[in-house]
């Protein structure tokens, strides 16, 4: 069963200035270069096209709730996640993942996605698109992995099955 995930309007608010920003940082460069000297404005584009390359690539965009596993799609190597080592699931209240703070990862660049942390969870893993609808997942081996469907009940449902 696939669950269809959106961003929410801070994220897409992220992400347009995130992309202007570049595309003018980058037409900046070239505007201001010399025929002589084009080196730096190749190196700022090929820098920053591999900056958002990245981002949109490992961006989540479904959960796949199959017989064995819940499937976080990437574009570039989804993340499998077995039921067997699913501990528990329960939807999170959008107070207990405020005040989370990227310890690496992205931070609204077409979702949240790598390893957040706060004073309540601790450490945890978002792969989500918004910061409303958290679904907590917890492994036996006490990860914490936060994923954002549209329905979060139905999701819960169809992975506790």
């Amino acid at each position: 069963m696939l669950f269809k995930i959106s961003l929410d309007k801070t994220a897409i608010a992220i992400t347009v200035l995130f992309t202007l920003s570049f595309a003018c940082i980058i037409a900046t460069e070239y505007l201001i270069a010399s025929d002589v000297n084009i080196v730096r404005p190749l190196c700022v584009t090929v820098i920053f096209l591999l900056l958002y390359g990245l981002a949109f690539a490992f961006h989540p965009t479904a959960y796949k709730v199959t017989p064995d596993a819940l499937i976080i799609c990437r574009l570039i190597r989804n993340v499998r996640i077995k039921h067997t080592t699913i501990k528990s699931i329960a939807i999170v209240d959008k107070k207990e993942i405020n005040g989370a703070i990227r310890t690496f990862g992205v931070g609204g660049v077409f979702g949240y996605y790598g390893c957040f942390a706060n004073y309540t969870l601790s450490s945890m893993t978002w792969y989500a698109t918004r910061r409303d609808k958290a679904v907590l997942i917890t492994t036996t081996y006490n990860k914490k992995i936060v994923v954002t469907p549209n329905e979060p009940a139905d999701f819960i449902a169809a992975l506790s099955v």
